[in-house]
């Protein structure tokens, strides 16, 4: 009798542990926005970053033009807030889309095949800067803050 209740707790427990676990990332998942392919056909995700809980910041690529792109997107959308996408290839002039948004800033783009880049976004009173990105063998620096 011992035995049997041991395993039937066990198998609750066992039970309650995996779904939990089963849980979990379905709830980070829904809370992150995702790409909303703005930077048009070709260009793909080569790296994001949070930008605290309210968005997140996608650095896209098309290797056919050699360019990237940077768009910044809200996890709800609502109410037009302060937002903005910024990039910056070595050796070129630096991109900027900001204003009053309600799902998205940019997308902002240019050329850089080869070249490292530096890419950010702005969500309402939080942003996340990314520097010397995507570059081959040298370290990204990134800093989040908010203002």
């Amino acid at each position: 009798m011992k035995l049997s209740r041991y395993m039937a707790a066990t198998a609750v427990l066992a039970s309650a542990v995996a779904g939990t676990a089963a849980l979990a990332p379905q709830a980070t998942a829904a809370t992150r926005a995702a790409y909303n392919g703005a930077c048009g056909s070709g260009y793909k995700v080569v790296n994001s970053a949070p930008i605290g809980q309210k968005g997140t910041v996608y650095l896209t690529y098309n290797s056919a033009k050699g360019a990237n792109c940077v768009v910044t997107v809200r996890n709800t959308a609502g109410a037009p807030v302060s937002m903005f996408a910024y990039l910056y290839a070595n050796g070129g002039e630096p991109q900027e889309d900001n204003g009053m948004y309600r799902s998205y800033a940019g997308p902002v783009y240019t050329y850089a095949r080869g070249k490292c880049v530096d890419w950010a976004g702005g969500i309402d009173n939080q942003s996340t800067w990314t520097y010397g990105s995507n570059c081959g063998s040298l370290r990204e620096h990134r800093v989040t803050k908010g203002w």
